[in-house]
């Protein structure tokens, strides 16, 4: 049973930097991908990065490709997604994700395991 704590939330100003932590547990970490997603009030879920099992490949939407930045440490059993530059429309709860990489994750972007959200709240 993969079990993901997210911390690293708060309010951030438009133009500065913030970075989420996804804590994992429970699984061997070398193996999983792991997935960003946030959810904005009124908003559906949306994917906003990903990687793969080994830290080699990454994937962001138009959205936010150049200013968020995703990478895990499978020594340290943790992926990070930092947020360069954020704006107010970036204000969401983040939520991170993990699959085992077996079941192509990476491309299909569904996950099994999922962390408690964090609030993100990007002020001008």
């Amino acid at each position: 049973q993969v079990q993901l704590v997210e911390s690293g939330g708060g309010e951030v100003q438009a133009g500065g930097s913030l970075t989420l932590s996804c804590a994992a547990s429970g699984f061997t970490f070398s193996r999983l991908v792991v997935g960003w997603f946030r959810q904005a009030p009124g908003k559906e879920r949306e994917s906003v990065a990903a990687i793969n099992w080994s830290g080699t490949l990454t994937w962001y939407p138009d959205s936010v490709k150049g200013r968020f930045t995703v990478s895990k440490s499978n020594t340290e059993n943790t992926a990070w997604l930092q947020l360069n530059n954020p704006q107010p429309e970036d204000t969401a709860v983040y939520y991170c994700a993990a699959e085992p990489c077996d079941t192509g994750s990476f491309y299909t972007g569904k996950y099994g395991y999922w962390g408690q959200g964090a609030q993100v709240t990007v002020s001008t």
